[in-house]
């Protein structure tokens, strides 16, 4: 009898705590999407700021390319693949920095 009452009552528990862990979880997707992806523009905006157009064109323009599609990502509410296309704008985006400040030692600056 005491055991039907600990069930009965832990399958009451898992019903009213389920939905609030479901929207709580919903919710940090699109809290990691915004942190990643202002991460990634910051990178990016540096990125320009380097000349990084002229001196990585390629990882600048895939970097900018994966952002524009983590926010198209992020606009249907899939923020797993928001997440992954930012990730891989600021890991470019990183890319491009380094390339240009190479590229301005190289050059004297």
């Amino acid at each position: 009898m005491v055991t039907r009452k600990v069930r009965r009552g832990g399958r009451r528990l898992f019903v009213l705590v389920l939905p609030v862990v479901l929207a709580a979880g919903s919710g940090c997707g699109g809290t990691i999407y915004a942190i990643t992806a202002n991460s990634a523009q910051s990178r990016l905006d540096t990125a320009k700021a380097l000349g990084a157009e002229k001196y990585a064109p390629y990882e600048y323009w895939y970097a900018h390319e994966h952002l524009q599609k983590a926010m198209e990502e992020a606009a249907a509410a899939d923020y797993g693949d928001a997440i992954d296309f930012a990730d891989t704008a600021e890991e470019y985006a990183e890319k491009a920095i380094n390339l240009s400040k190479q590229a301005h030692e190289g050059a004297g600056r």
